[in-house]
């Protein structure tokens, strides 16, 4: 399979992603800022069901007895000691700050880069897309979250400015990256190639779960970003090394409960 074919989701992806901010910047800075406010708030409510959506996932998991929930809650809850004891936080921010500076970016670039590149980038599409399109070349999964992206780029421009922009480049590398790596071992880890195989997976599944978690927190900051209160958001980047520790966690216990 040419490289062309693993990564012809991704390429798509990239292209929505830079579309909707361009029209974001073009329209969205002529809207009212009550209106941008308003958007910012229709977004979280869908991107609140989506998260929702996701986390019920860890309803169809367990091991043994224990519930795929009390799994995905320890695995966020070291997660995020581990999250905060690296930085990750800040080191998102860091890189939103530089890239700010190096391309002369204004206003909230580095809050649109962080949150576009957190909702971009987690979620089942993002992981389920990539082994599909890397194993088979089949970008289907990824042309449907290109749109979904594409129209959250819009609004999140309107309100954040050109930093949602340079989420692209963030797509690009963790989109791309699963794609290229479905081709090498994903199919022996997971089963198969075959969508709705992976989508059964209970390593997909608690991963899925867990990453709703999250996505429901980038909810709840979109829709204080909406209401004027960011001060209070949740640190969701600290919360990124439990998509790694969940499918851990799963494996862990049940080689436990043998």
């Amino acid at each position: 399979m040419s490289l062309l074919s693993q990564l012809s989701g991704t390429f798509v992806n990239v292209g929505t992603v830079l579309l909707g901010t361009l029209l974001g910047l073009t329209v969205g800075g002529r809207l009212p800022e009550r209106t941008q406010r308003s958007l910012l708030q229709t977004l979280s409510l869908v991107t609140l069901f989506i998260g929702l959506d996701m986390a019920g996932n860890l309803n169809r998991v367990a091991a043994g007895s224990i519930p795929g929930v009390i799994l995905a809650l320890i695995s966020l809850a070291a997660g995020v000691v581990i999250g905060e004891a690296l930085g990750i936080e800040e080191g998102l921010a860091r890189l939103g700050e530089t890239l700010r500076r190096r391309f002369r970016g204004e206003g909230r670039f580095t809050e649109g880069f962080v949150a576009a590149s957190l909702l971009f980038c987690i979620g089942p599409m993002t992981f389920v897309g990539g082994l599909q399109n890397g194993l088979t070349g089949d970008s289907s999964t990824y042309i449907l979250k290109s749109t979904l992206d594409g129209i959250a780029a819009l609004a999140l421009a309107g309100a954040y400015g050109i930093g949602v922009g340079f989420s692209a480049v963030t797509v690009l590398l963790v989109q791309g990256g699963i794609s290229l790596a479905a081709g090498g071992f994903a199919a022996s880890l997971l089963g198969g190639a075959d969508p709705e195989v992976l989508k059964t997976n209970p390593y997909v599944l608690i991963l899925t779960g867990a990453g709703g978690l999250t996505i429901i927190g980038i909810s709840w900051n979109l829709m204080l970003a909406g209401l004027g209160m960011e001060d209070r958001r949740v640190r969701v980047g600290s919360m990124l090394p439990a998509l790694l520790l969940a499918p851990l966690a799963l494996g862990l216990a049940n080689l436990t409960l043998r």
